[in-house]
This record gives structure tokens, C-alpha cells and sequence, in this order.
């Protein structure tokens, strides 16, 4: 069976619960590193400013309001071109703003999105950009180096691994986090409404995981980060909800990347019709490093399917 087995890139250790983004520990960037700086990293650049002068100097604006035709639209294949063209895209939301590039790529997009750049909301949103760039071969990433093993364009691929992206199963969640957080009401009711959605047998939207067998490392920094903002009305909500389910006997359900996603971005003051087109904003680092990576090695990506069907006669 033809799969990509080989990446320098990152590596998901579903086992010691990390991500290591080339050779370096996720949970030691987030907070500390900008999203600038992650691209350096991600592009395999040498200087860390190259990521933050390629960045700033290509936030360039597509005139289509709609991130799906923005992306079809370009043509440019510069990895800070196409980051910064999802990022505007999307933040723009119809509005006629212009991109600032005096502004950090994490508090340009804030601003475009909200109308401010507050630099504690900024910040909280920068360590989320970080902490989303890169999470191995996940669905939409895969997606992008099955088309881009094709010989299509960058942006091509782009366009695939954000409809990819779109579905609920994968960027999609964050919205179904947040009803069910609402839903909840309370931190004291978290415990009894845990209880009855295992119960009758519901998936709790923002907790358990394919690959970590604990606690997703992106949880752990967005709750982190979420923890600064006063603003994060829902916080001691996702906490009960992770703690109930930790707290089972029988099998402990443990927080996704998802649970706290929704309440940062609620918190930093976006609407959850942009949460998936923030979540591209933020991965569109790493597709764009195994777009490059995949193309390099020229080879097409064409899998065998495993034959279930009557056998022949």
C-alpha cells in the first residue's frame, strides 16, 4: 500500500502525548515563539526573521470575500503569500479593511476580524496560530499532499485541504463545542451533564482523541492561554466538563484540541462563523511545509483500497 511514510517536518507522539514540530517540543513554542517565526521553522529557514519579513511583506489581499474562492483565485505559489492570503481572507468577512503589515500577522487578522487589535487578545490568539500550525498528517493535510503528489498547483491543494477542513469531523468542531458548552450552563452542572450524555450515549463534542491516549498537548496550552483572558467567560465550564470525564473509573475521557479552541476564540471576540476560517488561517503554515515537502519528492500519492466485496467467481 502506497502512503507517505517519510517527513521531516513533525511528528505526533500519540504515546508520550506531544507533538514535535523539526525536533522541537510544541508545548516550548506556543506562548513563546510568533507565528512568524513558526513559519520559519515549518519552511525549514535558517533565520527566524525570514519567516516574519516574507509574512509581513506578502499580507496581500484577494478582492473575493469568500475564503473558498480566494484561495482559487491565486496563483502565486510563495508560501507567505498563501499564508497571508488565508489569514485575510478570512478575517475580512466581507469588510473592506486593509491588511496593516506594521501589525503582527496573529494581531492584523484579530483586528480585520473584530475591529481591534487589544494585545492581550492578540497574544492569546498568536499562541493559538502557533499551536495550530502543525499536527502531522491529519485529514486535510493529507488531502493537500495527495493533490500536490499530483503535480497541481500550491494553491490547488490549498483549496482541497480547506474543504477538507470545513467538515465538522475536523475544523468544524469548534462550533459543536461551543453549544455544548452552552448547553451545560454551569460548572457545577458539568458533572451531572457528563454523566447523562455518556449515558444515553452521545460523543461529548471536545474531549477524546484517535491518537493521544492522554490529554491533547494543544489543550493543555490553549487552556493555558484562555486562563489570561477575563474574557473567557466559558473557561471554568470546559474545565468541569474535562474533569468529570477525566474523573471516570471505568475510561477516562481526556480533552481534545477542540474544547479549548472554542473558548479562546469566543474569548479573543471572534464569531464561530470564522472558526474554521481561523483554523485554516493557522494550519495554512504547515500545509504549505508538506506541499513543498511532497512535491520535492515528485512521487504520486495513490493508496490500495483493501477489497471487501463478494470474491470473484
Amino acid at each position: 500500500m502506497d502512503v507517505v511514510p517519510e517527513t521531516a517536518i513533525s511528528e505526533v507522539d500519540g504515546e508520550r502525548n506531544r507533538i514535535v514540530v523539526r525536533g522541537r517540543n510544541l508545548a516550548d513554542l506556543a506562548g513563546r515563539i510568533s507565528y512568524e517565526e513558526m513559519c520559519a521553522l515549518l519552511w525549514g529557514s535558517a533565520a527566524p526573521a525570514l519567516g516574519e519579513d516574507r509574512v509581513r511583506a506578502a499580507r496581500a489581499l484577494p478582492r473575493e470575500g469568500d475564503l473558498k474562492s480566494a484561495l482559487a483565485s491565486l496563483t502565486n505559489e510563495d508560501p507567505a503569500f498563501l499564508t497571508a492570503a488565508v489569514a485575510v481572507a478570512a478575517a475580512r468577512h466581507g469588510q473592506s479593511i486593509e491588511p496593516d503589515p506594521a501589525l503582527t500577522h496573529a494581531a492584523d487578522f484579530l483586528r480585520m476580524a473584530t475591529g481591534s487589535a487589544d494585545p492581550a487578545r492578540a497574544s492569546a490568539l498568536e499562541t493559538y496560530f502557533v499551536a495550530m500550525a502543525e499536527n502531522g498528517l491529519n485529514t486535510s493535510t493529507y488531502v493537500a499532499r495527495i493533490v500536490a503528489s499530483t503535480g497541481a498547483s500550491a494553491p490547488s491543494a490549498m483549496l482541497a485541504a480547506f474543504c477538507a477542513l470545513e467538515g465538522p469531523l475536523h475544523g468544524g468542531a469548534p462550533g459543536l463545542v461551543l453549544d455544548a458548552l452552552e448547553s451545560v450552563g454551569s460548572a457545577d452542572r458539568a458533572s451531572a451533564w457528563v454523566r447523562s450524555q455518556l449515558e444515553a450515549g452521545k460523543r461529548i463534542p471536545g474531549l477524546g482523541h484517535r491518537i493521544f491516549t492522554g490529554s491533547d498537548p494543544r489543550a493543555t496550552i490553549l487552556e493555558a492561554a484562555s486562563a489570561q483572558l477575563p474574557s473567557a467567560r466559558l473557561l471554568p465550564i470546559a474545565r468541569a466538563v474535562r474533569d468529570s470525564a477525566n474523573a471516570r473509573r471505568e475510561k477516562p475521557l481526556y480533552a481534545n484540541v477542540e474544547l479549548f479552541t472554542a473558548v479562546l476564540l469566543e474569548a479573543v471576540g471572534l464569531s464561530r462563523e470564522l472558526f474554521t476560517a481561523t483554523f485554516a488561517a493557522a494550519r495554512v503554515a504547515g500545509w504549505c511545509a508538506h506541499i513543498a515537502e511532497q512535491r520535492a519528492t515528485g512521487k504520486l500519492i495513490q493508496p490500495n483500497a483493501r477489497y471487501t466485496g463478494p470474491p470473484s467467481l
